[in-house]
């Protein structure tokens, strides 16, 4: 990965806060713009927590549950959920911000975990990659050669520290209730 990759990938978080300031500043929420966008974050939230639930990081390659559909549905749930706070936000510009910093900071992420799977994992993430596609997921469940069943597993939900999606998600929807209230003054 190019240098500039490498920084994106750092620091997609911390380049996050000050972009979220600016979705929320850009936002002209209205109640019904705040109640589908949070409807449409809780699919996104409920598609994160499925995945989160499967993933065993650097421990084993995942390929059952939503792993089956798509190598990447922690990024596709944190898509719907960049969809849910656009639709929350009512602007066109929020939006747009929320497109370029997923399209730009999630692609190169997704890149770079390819190539540490490929790293790790070898011929099995090879077939798995050849069935499994990196984003829009599969109608069908893919079915490997020697996939363990795995499971969801709450614990493991735990371990990964997903209930933080859901935490931040709840902020934005209420900070942007209190932008809403406070127009209607």
């Amino acid at each position: 990965m190019s240098a500039a990759g490498s920084f994106f990938v750092r620091w997609r978080v911390r380049l996050g806060y000050p972009l979220a300031i600016a979705v929320v500043y850009f936002s002209r929420p209205t109640f019904r713009s705040i109640l589908f966008g949070a409807l449409a974050g809780v699919g996104g939230l409920c598609v994160r927590a499925y995945a989160a639930g499967y993933l065993h990081k650097k421990e084993v390659l995942s390929v059952t549950g939503p792993y089956a559909y798509t190598r990447n549905p922690l990024y596709l749930g944190s898509a719907i959920l960049a969809l849910g706070a656009g639709i929350a936000t009512r602007s066109w510009i929020s939006a747009l911000v929320l497109i370029a910093y997923f399209a730009l900071f999630y692609s190169m992420v997704m890149q770079r975990e390819t190539n540490e799977l490929h790293a790790r994992h070898g011929a099995s993430f090879e077939e798995y990659a050849r069935i499994v596609p990196l984003f829009i997921p599969r109608l069908t469940a893919a079915k490997l050669a020697g996939d363990s069943a795995g499971a969801f597993s709450f614990a493991q939900y735990k371990k990964n520290h997903e209930w933080q999606a859901a935490v931040g998600y709840l902020f934005l929807v209420l900070v942007l209730l209190l932008r809403w209230r406070l127009r209607l003054r």
